[in-house]
């Protein structure tokens, strides 16, 4: 696990990369390297997992030199095939073949990788050109700033970092506000920044002085034309699904550094903390499996530590509860901004962040988690209200409204009359391929929902913050849901063994975790992960007084986007009838304005609106 970055057509000096490389170091403190020519540059900070004694990036393979953030848990396999074609390996790593994968495949190298990956490849054997390339679930991100006009490319594992080189700067888009909250963190390729994006998943991109930037998107796993089996029973995919999840978890244990387990007391994580429990005492390694869950100091609601000690009390865990203080929340926002490199609206930023610093306290580098499975499986409520709407299109406008921060009515009473008006000049805050998928895509409502989930709101929302509030603190976070086969296989269940309404939610994933985790768990309701902000957000808390002042009238009236009189109603609603809509629109403003000082030092001046302004376009 690595961070990676890189430039093509410009010249950097060796000063302006370890500025670069020095502002990712908590993401690859054991080792750094760099390869760099008058008019390009690779360069690598290494988390050492696999083979830490060997590993040393840049590889160099003739002209060809590759730099690679992430596991590749097929490798083993592919340099048994290297080989068998001539190929010589000096060491065991997992990213060493990359070289001879690209000399063999060329720009297709990307179809033959089974993990997590961000890879950049530059080739000098003719034209000189480079190749990057993201896994297909877009759990190792790449942001990029291109200057089409002078034909210079920057491109980083975070945002920071990119900001770091000298030919990219840090301009808010003016439009990003309504962005964020639309949905949370903007989608897409889109960022909070003017002139950055990010690569999609499954994305290959071909960058040369000729042709200039071209992304190419590969399909990813669920778009490969895979159909529900309708004649395999509930039971059926249930014992399938549990066995694809255990040989998945048990090949993620495999690491040259200590794994541990995030266990939330929810399905998901239960689930893969039993099967990780099971596979090491089959495997007869010593020792149990060590598992973390995060609570809050004081009373508050949906506290899951007792479900999750429970859960490591039958699997035979050795069990760490980690307990943090909410006074301390107010100093670790300004961190989490900062790692992020853009808001996202979700309280849960400060308890994974948290989390992981635990996990890397307690000696641990490996992390197995249950995220992504409410995208695949179907588990959230706005997916089960969706499916019981009414016919039309009308459930379209309350699915979308599900994954706004803020919900479109209350959005646009908050927004001041010239913000509103530059705003609907630029069209859509979410990218357009969202609504073209719910209405017209085919297959049924909840497939099409499923499609939504895993191409737009998963990466963007999810597993960027997951990766980067990990490896702020040099954990790898491995994800058994991403897996490929698993994502293939929940492409084959039926709308119904997925989520019937008054039945229940991942109807095939309970059915695989039968037996496996405590009743008490299976049966327990379902309650999401995260921060108790609506109870924490209250007068006489910490959070009340930091958001009070970062969201002060004369902020808000330099900003020039948000009406005050709006924020200090708000205000007085959560502070005598405290809600959880209330309470997530004072947060993400909240958020929003710490971004905004942590990133720009003229925070406090007006937005420039530009009507209409720029449109971002979706890569083709």
């Amino acid at each position: 696990m690595c961070r990676i970055y890189g430039t093509f057509n410009v010249h950097s000096d060796e000063a302006e990369l370890r500025r670069v490389a020095d502002l990712m170091h908590h993401g690859g403190p054991d080792a750094q390297g760099v390869a760099h020519r008058p008019d390009w540059a690779l360069g690598n900070n290494r988390l050492s997992i696999m083979d830490p004694e060997g590993g040393a990036q840049p590889y160099h393979l003739g002209r060809v030199t590759v730099v690679f953030n992430g596991e590749i848990y097929n490798h083993r396999e592919l340099r048994s095939r290297l080989a068998g074609l001539g190929f010589h390996f000096d060491d065991l790593c997992d990213g060493s073949i990359l070289p001879a994968l690209y000399i063999t495949y060329g720009d297709r190298f990307a179809e033959h990788l089974d993990g997590m990956y961000s890879v950049a490849v530059m080739d000098l054997r003719e034209t000189p050109r480079m190749v990057l390339a993201t896994d297909d679930s877009g759990m190792k991100p790449l942001y990029y700033h291109w200057d089409r006009a002078a034909g210079r490319f920057h491109f980083a594992s975070e945002l920071p970092a990119l900001l770091g080189f000298a030919g990219v700067r840090a301009e808010e888009d003016e439009a990003g506000l309504d962005a964020y909250l639309t949905s949370k963190t903007p989608f897409g390729n889109r960022t909070m920044f003017r002139g950055i994006q990010v690569f999609p998943p499954a994305a290959t991109v071909l960058l040369n002085a000729r042709d200039g930037l071209r992304i190419k998107q590969r399909p990813m796993a669920h778009e490969q034309g895979l159909r529900p089996d309708k004649d395999r029973t509930l039971e059926e995919a249930g014992d399938q699904l549990r066995d694809l999840l255990s040989e998945e978890v048990s090949r993620l244990l495999i690491a040259d550094a200590p794994v541990a387990a995030v266990t939330s007391g929810g399905l998901d994580s239960s689930l893969v903390t039993a099967l990780a429990a099971q596979a090491l005492r089959d495997g007869g390694g010593t020792g149990s499996l060590h598992t973390f869950n995060i609570a809050y100091t004081g009373t508050w609601p949906s506290d899951e530590r007792a479900y999750a000690a429970e859960v490591a009390r039958a699997a035979g865990t050795t069990h760490h509860q980690v307990e943090v203080d909410p006074a301390t929340f107010p100093d670790l926002m300004t961190d989490v901004v900062r790692h992020l490199g853009q808001p996202n609206a979700d309280p849960i930023t400060l308890s994974t962040f948290s989390l992981f610093r635990a996990v890397r306290d307690a000696g641990f580098k490996v992390a197995l988690t249950g995220d992504a499975a409410d995208e695949l499986f179907s588990g959230y409520s706005r997916m089960t209200q969706a499916v019981a709407a009414h016919h039309g299109s009308g459930w379209i406008d309350g699915y979308l409204d599900h994954l706004a921060a803020v919900p479109r009515a209350l959005r646009q009473s908050l927004y001041t009359d010239e913000y509103a008006f530059a705003v609907n000049g630029v069209g859509p805050a979410l990218p357009p391929g969202i609504r073209r998928i719910l209405h017209s895509s085919p297959g049924t409502r909840l497939q099409r929902i499923g499609a939504v989930e895993q191409r737009y709101r998963l990466p963007a929302y999810h597993l960027r913050r997951v990766d980067h509030l990990s490896m702020a603190s040099s954990v790898e976070v491995r994800l058994p849901f991403t897996q490929p086969s698993i994502v293939r296989f929940a492409s084959t269940l039926t709308d119904e063994q997925r989520l019937v309404p008054g039945l229940g939610v991942k109807r095939a994933l309970y059915q695989a975790a039968r037996g496996l985790i405590p009743r008490s768990v299976l049966e327990r309701p379902k309650q999401p992960f995260t921060l108790p902000v609506t109870a924490m957000l209250t007068p006489g808390q910490r959070l009340w007084t930091l958001a009070r002042d970062v969201l002060s009238p004369h902020t808000l009236r330099a900003d020039g986007r948000i009406r005050p009189e709006r924020v200090d109603a708000l205000f007085d609603e959560q502070a005598t009838r405290p809600s959880d809509a209330v309470s997530l629109a004072l947060w993400s403003l909240m958020s929003h304005q710490l971004w905004r000082q942590e990133f720009f030092a003229t925070a406090q001046a007006p937005v420039t609106l530009h009507t209409p302004v720029r449109v971002l376009q979706e890569a083709a």
